[in-house]
């Protein structure tokens, strides 16, 4: 199993439910409980989710009283946003060429139907 920062990243993604996690705590901290509301899990596998965030840094845990809170620890979002920053370019070159090869076909639609 990997352990380097952007492959715990790229696997902590990769499951919907911690992405909905993350998304949720975008706006905020909250509680495990509150975290688990909107899936049909049980809190142990919500926990589980938990602990891959954690693990892989995208969270943190706090725990008062006898709560536990998670809060969004945005660092590898932006390790990764750096290394996807090669490949924005290489999308961009090829979604010009796209751009220009469409205005080149209607151009000549355009001349077939005069």
């Amino acid at each position: 199993m990997a352990t380097d920062p952007l492959s715990l990243t790229f696997a902590a993604l990769a499951d919907p439910t911690r992405r909905a996690i993350l998304s949720r705590l975008a706006n905020g901290q909250a509680s495990v409980g509150e975290l688990a509301m909107p899936h049909d899990m049980s809190l142990a596998a919500v926990s589980k989710h938990i602990k891959v965030l954690e693990t892989a840094g995208l969270i943190r845990r706090e725990k008062d009283a006898q709560y536990r809170y998670c809060q969004l620890q945005a660092g590898p979002l932006k390790d990764l946003d750096g290394w996807m920053a090669a490949y924005r370019g290489l999308w961009r070159d090829n979604l010009d060429q796209l751009d220009t090869y469409l205005a080149d076909m209607q151009r000549g639609d355009d001349t077939n139907k005069q």
